[in-house]
């Protein structure tokens, strides 16, 4: 009897051991690697294009010696209003297009000064006309905003939009290294600019 109630117990503890182990591996950052290639079907931004869509695009770039790589859908103005239009106010966007646009980190990254483990999330933003909220969340792979749940945010900060005085007819994605172990990720769009300080962690 004894015997039996032991062998119960230790199934049930391992059982437990697994499903919580389980669990913390299903909320860990999933690593991925993004093939970059130098194929841009959008020469330059700032022109008209006959693209119809927004086709995919990649872009990536050295923070000190982490590599930042983004891979996002670019949608184009085509004579919309964007901002309140296109993209509403107060609204979590998706931040391109067709799927959460992803970004993956090679190393834990310093991102507005807040620490980010290695691997691959999905930038978020909600825009307002004075300040918007960028999200990094951690389910990467997702159709639009369909699955998005604020519990899995990884990190939520402000930032200032900018104007610009030239129209990006195409949405775009920028890594600008700016110092050692120093850079931003850009994102700007028809006349506006927003930008995060992005370190690598020590």
């Amino acid at each position: 009897m004894r015997k039996n109630t032991l062998s119960t117990c230790l199934f049930v503890a391992t059982f437990l051991f697994a499903a919580c182990s389980s669990q913390e591996n299903k909320r860990e950052p999933k690593v991925i690697s993004f093939k970059i290639e130098n194929k841009d079907p959008i020469a330059n931004p700032y022109e008209k294009d006959t693209i119809k869509g927004s086709p995919q695009r990649e872009v990536s770039g050295r923070i000190g010696g982490t590599t930042v790589a983004i891979r996002y859908h670019s949608p184009a103005v085509r004579g919309r209003i964007i901002w309140g239009g296109l993209v509403p106010y107060h609204q979590v966007w998706v931040t391109g297009a067709h799927n959460a646009t992803a970004i993956n980190f090679e190393r834990a990254m310093k991102i507005n000064g807040q620490l980010v483990k290695a691997g691959t999330y999905a930038i978020f933003t909600i825009p307002t006309p004075d300040e918007w909220t960028v999200i990094l969340n951690e389910r990467w792979n997702q159709h639009l905003t369909d699955e998005y749940k604020t519990e899995e945010d990884v990190l939520r900060f402000k930032v200032k939009p900018m104007v610009m005085p030239d129209t990006i007819q195409r949405l775009t994605y920028e890594v600008k290294p700016l110092a050692p172990g120093k850079g931003e990720v850009a994102i700007q769009w028809e006349t506006l600019r927003i930008g995060f300080p992005i370190e690598e962690a020590r």
